[in-house]
């Protein structure tokens, strides 16, 4: 089990295991509705009318966390699906499909009012196909468009000038779609939709961003850093899965006074670090504790993750007259931001300089393409910038394949050679 050093983080974990139980009793009890959806979802609009959404990268985590990956894999090859589905996206098929019984995580998945994923790579349609016929409820697909113009330092300019940042055409199509999902929303379950609550659910989401910009900011910038980044990722995305609420935000900012305490009084996670580390891709929820491994023996510390970081970046929206245009302009180019060269590549290189990085770690899930199209490059331009960096080829969710004793050999290489 990771140890917590933050009350922020025992309450959110607290917080995310009484809402869930909560919704189960909702939807078991009262019929309540919920939506189940890839965290490139436009999860605020459902937010704005009060149902409640379950992300899939979240349960992925769950899973993994829960010690079921294996098992559940396991039940999907015998059931005839291939190995090397990308785990990270059907974790939670394969929770649905394979029965585990008592073990079912948290009590395991309600059925869902509506399923929603974007078509970001070859496997979400399939998956979501077969999640939705699982459970026999209806599913939105959200087209993806691709860009031919866009600026390199992309999180410079996009909170505010989005409407010019973005193509007008990606904007348009994104939009429309989202309000045929309003209004597909609104005839399953009766509630309706208010662009005047969406703003008020932005609002709110842009306030609880801020909070995560001064929390990264002041991790940056501590002498030593002043929390497990294990530990950051966490506590930040369970708060992230409910922005646009008075909670998350005043969680938020509990969270940054306190890394702000630790930082005035001099506190830090590793006493003795001497090794800034990044990690670059999905966390390893499966392994948590690798992240403090090195911790004693080096004094390496991971001081970076893509959570704390890309929400102040990517999330972050103002001038709100049209709110679900708005909206559109946050997920229009997200997959772009956090994968795909040349932006993903400069966001890194940006973060890495700013966070006095001395080493990266990248994980490549294999089965997992979005995750893992644009690491070579992104690897290339860091070392380019001087920042040596090391390839873990594993899965984020999946325990198959990680070889404790080979990697922790690649890690004593990488410290003690490249780094020094």
């Amino acid at each position: 089990m990771l140890e917590k050093q933050l009350e922020a983080s025992r309450i959110a974990s607290a917080r995310q295991r009484e809402w869930f139980a909560q919704l189960r009793r909702d939807v078991f009890e009262n019929g309540h509705p919920y939506v189940l959806a890839n965290v490139d979802a436009p999860g605020d609009i459902f937010q704005s009318m009060g149902i409640p959404v379950v992300p899939n990268q979240w349960w992925a985590a769950v899973v993994a966390s829960r010690g079921m990956s294996e098992f559940y894999f396991d039940g999907m090859e015998r059931l005839g699906f291939q190995r090397n589905l990308c785990r990270y996206c059907s974790a939670g098929l394969a929770s649905t499909l394979v029965d585990a019984g008592d073990r079912a995580p948290w009590g395991g998945l309600p059925k869902p009012t509506l399923l929603v994923t974007r078509l970001a790579c070859d496997c979400m349609q399939r998956i979501f196909s077969l999640w939705a016929k699982a459970f026999g409820a209806p599913l939105f697909l959200l087209e993806s468009t691709g860009v031919t113009e866009m600026p390199l330092r992309w999180w410079e300019d996009c909170r505010t000038n989005w409407e010019q940042f973005h193509q007008t055409h990606r904007l348009d199509h994104m939009t429309e779609q989202f309000y045929d999902l309003i209004a597909l929303t609104e005839e399953l379950t009766g509630r309706s939709f208010s662009a005047s609550r969406l703003r008020e659910v932005l609002e709110l989401a842009n306030a609880q961003q801020e909070y995560y910009d001064d929390i990264r900011t002041m991790i940056a910038e501590a002498p030593r850093c002043p929390i497990r980044i294990a530990e950051a990722q966490g506590t930040a995305m369970i708060a992230q899965w409910h922005r646009g609420t008075e909670w998350a935000v005043q969680h938020a900012k509990g969270f940054r006074d306190e890394i702000a305490a630790r930082v005035n009084d001099g506190v830090a996670a590793c006493a003795n670090e001497r090794v800034r580390l990044m990690w670059i891709g999905a966390g390893l929820w499966h392994k948590a504790q690798f992240y403090q491994a090195f911790e004693e023996s080096h004094g390496a510390v991971f001081t970076w993750a893509e959570y704390p970081s890309f929400g102040p970046d990517a999330y972050l929206r103002y001038r709100l007259e049209e709110p679900v245009r708005a909206l559109a302009s946050r997920y229009v180019a997200i997959r772009e931001w956090l994968h795909d060269p040349p932006w993903a590549n400069a966001w890194y290189v940006h973060e890495a300089k700013r966070n006095r990085i001395d080493g990266a770690v990248m994980l490549i899930p294999t089965n997992s393409r979005p995750s893992s199209t644009g690491s070579l490059f992104i690897a290339h331009e860091l070392e380019q910038a001087g920042i040596p960096v090391l390839l873990l080829w594993a899965d984020m969710v999946d325990p198959n394949g990680w070889d404790d004793q080979k990697i922790h050999a690649q890690m004593v290489h990488f410290l003690e050679q490249r780094i020094g």
